[in-house]
């Protein structure tokens, strides 16, 4: 049975996979992407940390690559304001506690002044500690 209510997540939509057919393995990873996305949305640095792992490093469309604090602290003075993000087609594959989950990214955001919508495709890694899924770097 799907225990997950994705339409929690009000300024995140996913399309292009039924989560009747994901195993609870994957609707977690999918929920903890969700999340994660909601959280950018509402700019919640806190809730950001704790999903994050430490060493992250994140990569723009740019090519800039940010630490996790770098990009948190962009979030939360608003140089990055995400208004609603888009998974569509997600795929995830989990294997014990590491898992991917590989979506095309459809942002509403505001990225350093340049306002739009902008879609990228990519693939954010997982592992499970303590219970939990926080995305980690490859």
């Amino acid at each position: 049975m799907n225990v997950y209510d994705f339409s929690k997540y009000k300024n995140v939509t996913i399309t292009g996979v039924d989560p009747a057919g994901l195993n609870e393995a994957q609707l977690a990873v999918l929920d903890a992407q969700a999340r994660y996305c909601q959280a950018m949305t509402d700019a919640d640095i806190d809730a950001m940390r704790e999903m994050v792992s430490e060493d992250m490093v994140f990569t723009h469309m740019s090519g800039k690559q940010q630490t996790r604090e770098e990009y948190f602290a962009d979030v939360a003075n608003g140089n990055l304001t995400y208004f609603s993000i888009g998974m569509e087609n997600p795929e995830i594959d989990v294997s014990n506690n590491r898992a991917a989950i590989t979506y095309t990214a459809v942002l509403n955001a505001d990225a350093y002044g340049a306002r739009g919508t902008f879609r990228m495709n990519g693939t954010h890694a997982y592992e499970k500690r303590n219970g939990r899924w926080i995305a980690v770097g490859r």
